[in-house]
């Protein structure tokens, strides 16, 4: 099928920010007096809206602790983490030919869309994208469901015609909570297990493999 329009999840679907999410999600545990994991041991948080990952990391559900950990992550991630950074590979060169097929692209991504603008413009991609969408600073659309409930509305869009990509499942549950085609990328942070357990219509493992099951002609 040719989709008119699709979304792109931003961390591990378009870029790689494992050291910057990583390091300030640490920096935050550090500064609440908890036990601070390894790097790789933080992989998981990747993708989650922050407060899920530090309800868990904190063991609790008091927002008003996850909001003080959240603070102290973004004192880094603002500074520093935001562009601790990397394209992945063949990314340009995707959004590019779809947007010569006349695709139309958006960003859907929890991360706040203050922050998600500023990665975009960074590694030159926003002229590919008709607009990134992210959440609220208090977390408000963080959730992907309803993230992609106001893209569709905000930009008159109907779910048949459109695709979500991302690497976790997180991205699926959403896309499948509208009606929208999903699918998953094994270049990110989730296994194939997790996002087949969501039933996309395809998991792919390049770019180049995105391209051609999204019916691009040149792929």
């Amino acid at each position: 099928m040719t989709y008119k329009t699709v979304l792109f999840d931003l961390d591990g679907t378009l870029t790689d920010p494992f050291e910057g999410i990583t390091r300030s999600i640490q920096y935050a545990l550090e500064r609440m007096g908890a036990e601070v994991p390894a790097e790789e041991e933080l992989r998981w948080c990747i993708g989650p809206p922050l407060w899920d990952s530090f309800s868990v990391l904190l063991d609790t559900q008091d927002r008003a602790i996850q909001d003080e950990a959240v603070a102290f992550y973004r004192e880094r991630f603002t500074v520093t983490g935001l562009y601790e950074n990397t394209l992945i590979e063949g990314i340009d060169g995707l959004v590019s030919d779809l947007v010569a097929d006349g695709r139309k692209l958006f960003v859907a991504t929890s991360k706040p869309h203050a922050y998600a603008g500023k990665i975009v413009e960074h590694f030159g991609l926003m002229p590919y994208f008709g607009k990134v969408y992210g959440s609220e600073l208090d977390g408000t659309r963080s959730a992907k469901a309803e993230l992609i409930e106001h893209i569709l509305s905000e930009e008159g869009l109907s779910a048949s015609e459109c695709a979500m990509i991302g690497d976790r499942k997180h991205d699926l549950i959403g896309a499948n909570a509208n009606k929208v085609d999903g699918f998953g990328v094994m270049w990110g942070y989730g296994s194939r297990d997790e996002l087949e357990g969501e039933r996309p219509v395809a998991v792919v493992e390049t770019p180049l493999a995105l391209g051609a099951a999204l019916g691009l002609r040149s792929a």
